[in-house]
């Protein structure tokens, strides 16, 4: 699904060898395209145990986490955490709005909760959208927007604002609007899911579908940009949300901060 800007100015092995490398070497007259067969079945066995996982609820992160165009995306860690989110926020879970690309996908997976209402701002014009997300954005229930500008929303419309992703093309100019504007709209808490340094940023020749390349920030100048903003931590959150993926052995492959609401 490729995604350009609303407005042109914006926009997660053993040490054995080789199986089959010894009927390769005891056939040496067996024809080439058996050998070249066996190869690539060795290849793809390879292949099947790097991503296979140890088994745990996370499994392999790379696997779970999604690209958008060939950037990083965290919207997939959205999905996996949100049984935990659960847990950390109980009935505050009841009235989500979720912002960042894919936003659909992430609404729809909501919706299927029990007493959860969930709504959607996509900060990326949608050309190839399936039908499912065509009928969201019919209805109102995904909005298609440029994220910085204030958005469309009463403050406090909304218990809880998940964001994914779009953060990470904002420069500091934006994100000082757009990052207060988002805990306006919520009223019990604010959570992003933001990329680690280090990961896959888009290539040079796609930086003009989003506008700018992802800026992958620590978790120290993230938490120091939210100080400036006059955010807090929600520490009770944390205290469940913490406990509960350490018990399901579940390692996100995105930074993950829990905030309060402006009072």
């Amino acid at each position: 699904m490729s995604r350009k800007p609303v407005n042109p100015s914006r926009r997660f092995a053993g040490s054995g060898t080789l199986p089959f490398i010894g009927s390769l070497h005891s056939k040496s007259r067996a024809s080439p395209f058996l050998s070249i067969g066996l190869l690539i079945m060795g290849a793809m066995l390879l292949i099947g145990y790097s991503y296979s996982g140890s088994g745990s609820f996370g499994g392999n992160k790379q696997a779970a986490v999604s690209r958008v165009q060939g950037d990083f995306s965290c919207t997939a860690e959205v999905h996996w955490a949100i049984p935990f989110l659960k847990k950390a926020y109980g009935d505050s879970m009841h009235k989500v709005l979720h912002v960042g690309p894919d936003s659909c996908s992430i609404v729809s997976k909501l919706l299927k909760e029990e007493e959860t209402e969930a709504w959607g701002v996509e900060p990326y014009d949608i050309e190839e959208a399936d039908s499912n997300c065509k009928s969201l954005v019919h209805k109102g229930i995904v909005r298609v927007a440029d994220i910085k500008f204030p958005l469309p929303y009463r403050a406090k419309s909304f218990s809880l604002v998940i964001v994914s992703d779009a953060l990470d093309y904002l420069s500091p100019k934006y994100l000082n609007k757009t990052l207060p504007d988002l805990a306006r709209v919520s009223a019990d808490g604010l959570i992003i899911f933001a990329g680690f340094p280090g990961q896959q940023r888009a290539k040079v020749s796609e930086v003009s579908k989003f506008g700018r390349p992802a800026k992958l920030r620590s978790s120290s100048w993230w938490v120091r940009y939210f100080v400036q903003t006059s955010l807090e931590e929600n520490e009770a959150a944390i205290k469940k949300f913490e406990p509960a993926i350490t018990k399901s052995s579940y390692n996100p492959s995105c930074q993950i901060f829990h905030l309060k609401s402006y009072n």
